[in-house]
């Protein structure tokens, strides 16, 4: 087996395997600001398989986010009885708002992918692969150019990441997936 092999093996259960360094990391990460720019990631095999290089160019983000479900705004003004639920179920996983959240931060930069890295009681964490798009080394190497593209600009905000895709349900391909291209919104007045 070779290096990043083991280290997959390590964070199926990072809790039992990596014990107190896993509680030391949390004791320092719950103190951070939300949005933090890391010098290397913390799970190497996850970043390496999304597309992660070490070279100039590739930026790594650690985002915290709260946990529990999203609230409804309380309504302005009149009795509206039945907007008064409080549970909103809203079709973005709590990834894509990570992904969100450091492209707003990092306006410069493209986002890549992400991965989970840690959860407690509070928080997720998630660690964001962001690519600067005008820095010459990103433009000359041919397998990663392509993210300087003017169709691939804001991607994360269109979801076309792959947490993106997934919540937009473009995972899904044959049967069952009939009206989910291009759009479910575009399928929506479509006869059956």
């Amino acid at each position: 087996m070779g290096l990043y092999k083991y280290v997959r093996e390590l964070w199926k259960k990072p809790q039992d395997s990596l014990g107190d360094l896993w509680k030391q990391r949390l004791f320092i990460w719950r103190r951070e600001p939300a949005t933090v720019r890391i010098e290397r990631p913390t799970r190497i095999d996850r970043a390496r398989s999304l597309g992660y290089k070490a070279k100039p160019g590739f930026i790594v983000v650690r985002q915290r986010l709260k946990r529990g479900g999203r609230m409804r705004e309380r309504p302005s003004g009149g009795r509206k009885p039945k907007r008064y639920t409080r549970r909103k179920n809203v079709g973005k996983s709590y990834q894509q708002v990570a992904e969100e959240r450091a492209a707003r931060k990092f306006i410069n930069c493209e986002v890549l992918n992400s991965y989970w890295v840690a959860q407690d009681g509070i928080s997720y964490w998630y660690e964001i692969i962001l690519v600067d798009k005008s820095h010459p080394v990103i433009k000359k190497d041919k397998n990663i150019k392509w993210i300087a593209e003017p169709q691939h600009r804001n991607r994360v905000f269109r979801g076309l990441t792959s947490s993106g895709k997934k919540s937009r349900g473009m995972l899904n391909k044959g049967i069952g997936a009939e009206k989910i291209r291009p759009s479910l919104n575009a399928n929506k007045g479509r006869a059956k």
